[in-house]
Formats: C-alpha cells, sequence, structure tokens
C-alpha cells in the first residue's frame, strides 16, 4: 500500500478475494493489470493487416463498471484504457479485464475510504482462522484449522476398531473414539472459537455428530455445516478444499455477520426503539450528532449510486468513522440485503436516542 500515492497492489488467493475486490473497485477508480489484447498483423507491405494475434500487455483502465462473473468466478472490470505500450494501439478504448485467483492487479483511487483499507488488510490477516475442520471416519481422524495462508494440521490419529462381525465390542470401541474425538475437538475449539464443519464417509460422520450435539451443547452449536468425502483424516479435509464443498459454508459465515446486524436494526424498529435510523436523510441527521455507532449500506447502493450520491454517502461514511463508528458493507447477494434494501439501502444502529 502507498496510501498517499492512492495506490494498493494486490494478489488475490482464494474467491472470497474476489469478492473483497467486488466490493472494493468502484467506478472511477484506476486498475492496472497483465492482460491480453488482440493485435493486427499485416502480412505484407502493401496488405491490410489480416490476421490477430493476441499479445501479453500491461494495461491501465479507467473503471466505468464491475462485473461479478458468478459461473466462471472471476471479476470483469471494465473501462476505458489511459495506459497501454507505446507500440500498441488502443490507447482511449474500450477493454475488459478479467481479474482470476493469483493475478496481481493494483488499484488506484483518488481517496481511499477506511472501511475499504480495512476490508483489504482483513482479507490478507495471515492469522485469522476461518474455520475448523474435523475429518472422520472408522480408519482416523483429523482436525485442522483452515487459514487464509492454508491448512493447520492440529491433529491426526489413526482408529484401531474391532472388525464389522464384532457388532457389540465394535459399539463400545465406537463411543470411545468419539469420546476421544469429541475432546480433542474441543480442545482446539476453545482456543479458536471459530466456526466447524464436519467431513467423512457413510454414516461415522454422522453418528459422531449426533454424538456431540448429545454430549456437548457447546460444541454442538458451533457446527456450522456436515458434508461428505471420498477419504479420510487429513487426506479428506485437503479433498474438502480442492473441491470447493467449503465454498458456500465460507460464504455463509461472512454472511452470518451481515445478518445479525441487519436483524438488529428490524428488532429496535419492531420494539419502537428510537436508537436506529434508516434511509439516507435520517442516517445523515444521525450522523451530523455523532450517534451512529454501526453503518450498514448496501454494497449495490455502493457501486450502482451516481456520482453525485457517492460522493454524498462517502462523506457519510467518513463522518461516521471521523466520530469511532462502525461500517459494513451488506451484501444484497442474501435475505439480509433485501432486507437493508427495503429500509433504503442504508440504515444505522445509534448511540443513543435522537428523538
Amino acid at each position: 500500500m502507498n496510501l498517499k500515492k492512492g495506490y494498493v497492489r494486490v494478489v488475490p488467493q482464494s474467491l472470497d478475494d474476489l469478492w473483497h475486490l467486488y466490493n472494493i473497485i468502484y467506478p472511477g477508480d484506476m486498475v492496472h493489470a497483465k492482460t491480453t489484447r488482440e493485435i493486427k498483423i499485416q502480412t505484407t507491405e502493401y496488405s491490410r493487416p489480416q490476421q490477430g494475434k493476441r499479445v501479453l500487455v500491461h494495461l491501465g483502465l479507467q473503471v466505468e463498471k464491475v462485473y461479478w462473473d458468478r459461473g466462471l468466478n472471476r471479476l470483469r472490470v471494465h473501462g476505458v484504457i489511459t495506459e497501454i505500450p507505446e507500440d500498441i494501439t488502443g490507447k482511449g478504448s474500450y477493454h475488459t479485464l478479467n481479474v482470476v485467483v493469483d493475478k496481481p492487479l493494483a488499484i488506484v483511487k483518488s481517496k481511499w475510504l477506511k472501511h475499504q483499507v480495512d476490508r483489504l488488510k482483513r482479507a490478507g490477516q495471515a492469522e485469522a482462522p476461518l474455520l475448523l475442520l474435523a475429518s472422520i471416519d472408522d480408519e482416523e481422524y483429523a482436525v485442522a484449522v483452515l487459514r487464509q495462508y492454508g491448512l493447520e494440521v492440529k491433529v491426526e490419529k489413526r482408529a484401531q476398531l474391532p472388525g464389522k462381525f464384532e457388532p457389540e465390542l465394535r459399539e463400545k470401541a465406537f463411543k470411545g473414539y468419539f469420546k476421544e474425538a469429541l475432546n480433542l475437538l474441543r480442545e482446539t475449539w476453545t482456543a479458536l472459537k471459530c466456526p466447524i464443519v464436519v467431513l467423512g464417509l457413510g454414516f461415522v460422520k454422522d453418528s459422531f455428530v449426533k454424538y456431540v450435539r448429545n454430549n456437548a451443547e457447546d460444541v454442538s452449536s458451533a457446527i456450522v455445516d456436515v458434508k461428505s468425502v471420498n477419504s479420510s483424516g487429513v487426506t479428506g479435509i485437503n479433498e474438502a478444499i480442492r473441491s470447493g464443498v467449503l465454498t458456500k459454508t465460507l460464504k455463509h459465515a461472512r454472511m452470518a455477520e451481515e445478518t445479525r446486524h441487519v436483524e438488529e436494526v428490524l428488532t429496535r424498529l419492531g420494539i419502537g426503539k428510537t436508537d436506529v435510523a434508516y434511509g439516507l436523510s435520517e442516517v445523515a441527521k444521525a450522523t451530523q450528532y455523532g450517534a451512529v455507532e454501526r453503518l450498514l449500506i448496501t454494497d449495490q447502493m455502493l457501486r450502482e449510486s451516481s456520482d453525485e450520491k457517492r460522493l454524498e454517502l462517502e462523506k457519510i461514511m467518513r463522518e461516521v468513522e471521523e466520530k469511532g463508528g462502525q461500517i459494513t458493507v451488506v451484501s444484497t447477494e442474501h435475505e439480509a440485503g433485501h432486507k437493508l434494501e427495503g429500509l433504503g439501502e442504508i440504515a444505522a444502529l445509534l448511540r443513543f436516542q435522537i428523538g
């Protein structure tokens, strides 16, 4: 980052990172990245250029639109080319950059807002655990923490259970096995207090989840998903990461925080409390009083507002931050975002009542 020059260089490493960038890159920003562009090749001195050849170039463009391509898991940043190598024509024409995982790009803004910088920093914090993954079957058991930089294996143990032809001994051994697995899972979870996903083959994972629900209410409340994989132990965990079955869970974890704040707004409105505001004019008024504890605004409002309205929104957001308030950008991809849309796309939880 060089915020004095308005310059930030990033390398998205996950689909979550692409989502963050989708909510940070606005029309009017400058984006620089390597891309391919077609140039015409002249076959003879007197012939017109006929053949097209794609070459790798470094472009800078002024953003006009940003698209989230759900089908191909990429961002499409569309705008006018402002910088291009001198030997290649195209300056002033339109181009679309495809932003994908592991592709570096630079973003330049005339003014970086605190919530934008904070969002980038949170996305890049290597020490922030995302999920606790427990993989179990009748052969082995593993617990690992999925962090933004990779996988940290905490426990990996083999199981020694009686065979299927000794049902009574096997059932008793399973109880002991589940008890040991639960204790190891709780030990790691207590230090992190993060969401848990249980992975495994067939009925064993389901039986383990049932055992946890019957014997450990605290750990059970943290289980957010149960997924089937074809392998066990750490191999099963890596399979889940590669296959993308955790993508929905990760998205839900982000949605949960946004939903909690929106529901708090609706709860306060429902019981007639006045320490809440919604709609642009009411939120602006509360901001002037220094009453805003948390500002909620839809990603859609930030992206699609006119230049004039966006300047007004950014002024409010700066003032909220300067007076110690927090900002949550709520996605319109889920129900909480739609509910906030119904309140004018902007609302605020207040420190005190203003009338």
